[in-house]
Order: structure tokens, then C-alpha cells, then sequence
């Protein structure tokens, strides 16, 4: 396909721009939700998934809305999007978590209707739903994490907090983050000396 996008060759690059329909946290529909805009300097969490009112997605959306305080008290918007409408996303927010809704999840969920979004981020199934993608992007708008599961497997919000720790870190101090760093650990400076020195302090811990 020659339209295919690989997601993993967005990283290093500026997320791809869109204008969409969405439903924000107040309920309100828009027509015109634009990326770039929304995010204004903040980082951003794009995830995708495969539809509304199925059986692993509200589960993965309401794990984002529970650890949404920790995502702003690091300066990072989400922003969920699937192929559904703009009413559907609507109707499942106004469905109770007990009856297999959201509840009144407090970030936006964009209609991706038309599949453009899906597509420019590489997660497009041919069967016309998203594959469960998720992109960490910059407070420059630049793509730095690309992770996409299979419909069955459910993703680990918590891993994309470490994530957010680890960019941020590593653009504060210049250091890398090794294997399995976790906020409060040590880094590794990135030269054979910063590598010798971290293994011989920590490599029991990876």
C-alpha cells in the first residue's frame, strides 16, 4: 500500500496535525478539535482504540481518566480517538460505567470518522478500525513514544506516566534512562564512561 505509515517513523518527527470532531469533557460536541492547538506547548498522550461499546476499550479510557491528575501535574493533555461518531462518542459517555459506559470521562475523544487520523498514524486496520496505538509527544509537538498492541491486549497506562517521567528527565538533565527507570532513579550519562559507571553501581537492579 503506498499509503501505508509505518507508526514507528513518526518518532523523531512533528505528530501529524488534524481537525476533527470531538466531545469535550463538558459534553460539548466541536467540529473543529485541532491537535496542535489543544496542546499549546503542553505534552500530549494520543491513544487510540478500536471502538465504542465493546470490551477491552473502556477499560483502557477510564485507566487514562483515573490517572488523568498525575498526567496534568506533569504538563500533559490526553486525548483518546477511534473511527466512531461524535454522537456515539457522546451516547457512551452518558452510558453509567455499571451499564458498560465511560461516565463523564474529562478529556476529549475525537471522531475519527472518515479514518484520516488512524491512517497518518500507521494504526488503521484494513477492516477499517484502529489497532490500540499510543504517541508521547513533545512539548514541541515532536513524536517521541510510538507503542501499538494488538485489539485482545489492553494497554498499561501506568508505563506511559514512567514514559512521561523519563522524557522529562532526560530533557532536564541530559542524561538517558536505562532499563526499567523508574522517577527518582539514576540516569546514565550517554558516553562508554556513563555507561561503565551506571553498570557497576546498578546493573543488579535491571
Amino acid at each position: 500500500m503506498s499509503d501505508f505509515v509505518n507508526p514507528g517513523s513518526l518518532i523523531g518527527k512533528p505528530a501529524p496535525d488534524f481537525l476533527a470532531s470531538a466531545v469535550l469533557p463538558d459534553n460539548q460536541i466541536v467540529d473543529d478539535f485541532n491537535l496542535k492547538n489543544y496542546l499549546d506547548g503542553s505534552y500530549g498522550l494520543l491513544f487510540f482504540y478500536p471502538l465504542d461499546f465493546t470490551f477491552v476499550c473502556p477499560s483502557e479510557i477510564l485507566a487514562h481518566d483515573h490517572r488523568l491528575s498525575t498526567f496534568k501535574g506533569k504538563n500533559t493533555k490526553i486525548i483518546g480517538v477511534s473511527v466512531d461518531s461524535k454522537f456515539t462518542h457522546l451516547a457512551w459517555k452518558n452510558t453509567p460505567v455499571d451499564k458498560g459506559g465511560l461516565g463523564n470521562v474529562q478529556f476529549p475523544l475525537v471522531s475519527d470518522l472518515n479514518k484520516t487520523i488512524a491512517k497518518a498514524y500507521g494504526v488503521l486496520l484494513p477492516d477499517g478500525i484502529a489497532l490500540r496505538g499510543s504517541f508521547l509527544i513533545d512539548k514541541t509537538g515532536v513524536v517521541q513514544v510510538a507503542h501499538i498492541n494488538n485489539l485482545p491486549l489492553g494497554r498499561n497506562v501506568d508505563e506511559m506516566v514512567r514514559l512521561v517521567d523519563a522524557l522529562q528527565f532526560h530533557e532536564e538533565n541530559g542524561e538517558v534512562c536505562p532499563a526499567g527507570w523508574q522517577k527518582g532513579k539514576a540516569g546514565m550519562k550517554a558516553n562508554p564512561a556513563g555507561v561503565a559507571d551506571y553498570l557497576s553501581k546498578h546493573s543488579s537492579d535491571l
